[in-house]
């Protein structure tokens, strides 16, 4: 396959680096993941460390992986220590997102050529050479492309896509204007091309709810029998409501909530719509509301909301919980999403209650006692936020039982440990 070096920085310091956990014999297993899985302080950074931690308990690991972050080169010390190899490349993305638009001549979708390195190409040439690792788990669509045609014979094979990726280009593309409508249109033709022929190809093909595996079975009908589900989780040990957080919020202010990366753009498009359609009303209601935005990278749209009065955006915080645990609700407004949000897990988690959009509460199962606000009518989602704003400070205790009844990470990701044994699909639950 073509390689494009664009850009992209090669650390592999801790190759050949035996983990202090595989004591015993264990099998080998590869394992590829877009964006190095620590520190767990984004959505798929969460899911990829536990599913690596998972991992590193059943498996010699050897982990292929990109920094897109400076920041993060600092931890790749701390998954060494579960990996018996560890090749993480340094990507640029602004010159990555240069290089990708090389998928315009090759026809393929962007998203290939903007995670393509020369370097962990070969490497994992090498590991399965060398290896000949018994498993095989890739977490992130294009990832698949360094595996692709080069599986060896009776190695079990896992794709890990999380969500239908292509869906949410297609999103975007109904979103945004003309041209990037166009190109957006193209990359979700494209991508859901790429998926169907990496599921063809793999043994089994999972995703973070059963309603993301439902809709790739329809977009997909020819790897259907081959799809499943696992489902998110949550630390709720760390999310943990009973603690004591100071207060982050000032004076006795009533604060709606929202956190994630706020340079993710359907994030960025979730706190503008709802600072535009739902917030005046709110503070029409309750004129010393706070609306606090709690998340990493501000976009320059998110940056500008603090220009209003009763807006607030922090940017990164040490910690994400005392600004949970202190308001009166979570306000998960999102117009496009995929699979299980860890924003409502957490929110859950805390016993926070919930306004949410219906995309935003997808593959969150049914629960006695858990009644979030789910709509996506901005005024709907106003009265009931005003509704909590006047009322006393409220806990739903049954969001966190459903936590802690449903969305265990351990438990959870048995599923896949299984599905990597027996190679069998389970039926749904």
């Amino acid at each position: 396959m073509p390689h494009s070096t664009t850009g992209l920085r090669l650390d592999c310091r801790y190759g050949a680096t035996r983990s202090n956990l595989v004591r015993y014999v264990k099998k080998k297993l590869l394992f590829l993941v877009h964006r190095l899985p620590y520190p767990p302080n984004k959505g798929d950074k969460i899911a990829s460390f536990n599913l690596l931690r998972f991992l590193a308990q059943r498996y010699q690991v050897y982990l292929g992986t990109f920094i897109d972050d400076p920041a993060d080169r600092q931890y790749r010390g701390e998954l060494a220590g579960y990996c018996s190899d560890l090749c993480a490349v340094e990507i640029n993305p602004g010159l990555a997102r240069i290089a990708s638009l090389r998928g315009l001549f090759s026809g393929e979708a962007l998203s290939l050529p903007y995670l393509r390195s020369r370097t962990l190409h070969d490497w994992t040439g090498r590991v399965l050479a060398e290896q000949r690792p018994e498993r095989i788990v890739v977490f992130s669509g294009p990832m698949a492309q360094y595996v692709s045609g080069r599986v060896p014979p009776g190695v079990r094979t896992l794709f890990d896509m999380v969500d239908v990726d292509s869906e949410k280009w297609r999103s975007y593309g109904q979103q945004k204007r003309w041209p990037m409508s166009c190109l957006y249109r193209r990359e979700a033709d494209r991508l859901l091309d790429f998926e169907r022929r990496m599921a063809r190809e793999f043994d089994s093909t999972v995703f973070v709810s059963r309603e993301e595996a439902e809709l790739f079975r329809s977009l997909a009908p020819e790897s259907a029998a081959k799809t499943t589900y696992r489902i998110q989780g949550v630390d709720s040990d760390f999310f943990d409501p009973a603690a004591d957080y100071p207060c982050p919020y000032p004076g006795r202010t009533p604060v709606l909530v929202f956190t994630g990366a706020m340079d993710y753009w359907p994030n960025v498009d979730a706190v503008t719509w709802f600072a535009d359609h739902a917030f005046p009303r709110i503070r029409d209601a309750v004129a010393d509301v706070l609306f606090c935005i709690v998340g990493m990278r501000p976009a320059p749209e998110v940056q500008k909301l603090a220009e209003r009065p009763g807006i607030l955006v922090t940017g990164s915080v040490p910690d994400v919980r005392p600004y949970l645990a202190h308001a009166r609700a979570a306000v998960l407004p999102l117009r496009i999403a995929r699979g299980i949000q860890n924003k409502a897990l957490e929110a859950m988690a805390m016993q926070l209650p919930v306004i949410a959009t219906p995309g935003a509460m997808t593959g969150i199962q049914p629960f006695p006692g858990f009644e979030p606000t789910i709509s996506d009518d901005p005024n709907a989602l106003a009265d009931a936020a005003i509704a909590r704003l006047l009322g006393p400070r409220e806990q739903d205790r049954a969001a966190r039982e459903c936590v802690l009844e449903r969305y265990n990470w351990d438990a959870n990701l048995q599923r896949v440990g299984r599905l990597l044994e027996s190679g069998r699909i389970e039926a749904d639950i």
